[in-house]
């Protein structure tokens, strides 16, 4: 899925370098004409290396330069020098990447921590030199080892958001304006559905300079577990948020329905984010008078916390961090 500078998806090419081959050659000074072998190793070749960094979010910079290819190893030499590393190719990406097998698609790892390094591709070894094959009855070996190979082939990176909240709610519900209000974030935000057509991150501040992220995941229609709408793309970024905000506007026709239809499709996607904290927040609510509120709540979920908030009148926002914050740090 990709919109403007957001890539969650990318397929490369890497090719790591073969190590050096090892040296033929026999020990020669002024005075010494029948020297041993010293010929020496080859060196490595050098790696294709993911590295972890928390400055990116996106995998918008793989777009357009998708093959990566590391140094072979430098030849052995005489006096039993070995032959220079090959220099390892780095590729930095977002903490959330993860990482499969371009032809099997099987799970090779996950970046999760800054800095974390995984080489993806792997340099060949260097050849050993002759001076390891001497022997007793083999005193001037005149063979060396070439060096290994190196590995080369398609990857495929994914991209899963990494936040502590994650907004679940149907297209329009009012996700974008939330995020809008209580972080920094500048979603785009117009009154049709998909209007969010990639994740939305931002920072909430709390009390005392405390922040906690919050991701806004674009709208869940029905079927979106089976691929329908924008689909598997969207839903496994909710996989590594810890608390779920699920967002229903009070103006929806049976709240309880939705609500269970998004529960449902988080469920058919992967059943461990039911494990995950939920909290169900009602928007939109500057259009309900307490009396409408007593009669909402009769018909709300018995088995999920509550709160009514209303982001153009920023009421309950300071109430509904306070949850959050909690639901956090248990």
């Amino acid at each position: 899925m990709t919109e403007g500078n957001f890539v969650d998806y990318i397929k490369i090419w890497a090719a790591s370098g073969s190590g050096g081959k090892g040296s033929v050659h026999l020990h020669r000074e002024k005075f010494i004409t029948k020297g041993g072998p010293d010929g020496g190793d080859g060196g490595r070749g050098g790696h294709v290396i993911l590295r972890g960094t928390k400055n990116m979010w996106t995998l918008f910079h793989l777009k357009f330069k998708k093959h990566f290819k590391a140094e072979h190893g430098g030849a052995g030499s005489k006096n039993r020098s070995t032959g220079k590393d090959g220099k390892d190719a780095y590729i930095d990406v977002p903490l959330g990447t993860l990482i499969r097998d371009g032809e099997t698609q099987e799970i090779i790892h996950e970046i999760t921590t800054n800095q974390q390094e995984i080489i993806l591709s792997e340099g060949g070894k260097g050849g050993r030199g002759n001076w390891h094959f001497k022997s007793s009855t083999n005193q001037t070996p005149r063979y060396a080892q070439p060096g290994i190979e190196g590995t080369e082939g398609w990857y495929q990176l994914e991209l899963k958001l990494l936040a502590d909240v994650g907004l679940v709610g149907f297209p329009n519900a009012g996700k974008s304006t939330l995020l809008s209000v209580i972080t920094s974030a500048k979603p785009k935000i117009a009154d049709y559905e998909f209007t969010t057509l990639k994740p939305n991150l931002g920072i909430v501040e709390y009390r005392d300079y405390k922040t906690f992220v919050m991701a806004d995941i674009p709208g869940i229609i029905e079927g979106a577990a089976e691929g329908k709408g924008l689909g598997h793309r969207f839903l496994r970024h909710i996989e590594r948020n810890s608390t779920l905000l699920f967002l229903i506007p009070a103006d929806s026709n049976d709240i309880q329905k939705e609500y269970d239809i998004l529960l449902n499709e988080l469920k058919k996607h992967n059943p461990e984010l039911l494990d995950k904290d939920r909290l169900l927040a009602i928007s939109k609510s500057d259009m309900l008078d307490d009396e409408l509120k007593v009669e909402i709540e009769k018909e709300l979920p018995s088995d999920i916390d509550h709160i009514f908030i209303s982001s153009i009148a920023q009421t309950g926002i300071t109430e509904l961090k306070d949850k959050l914050w909690a639901m956090l740090n248990v």
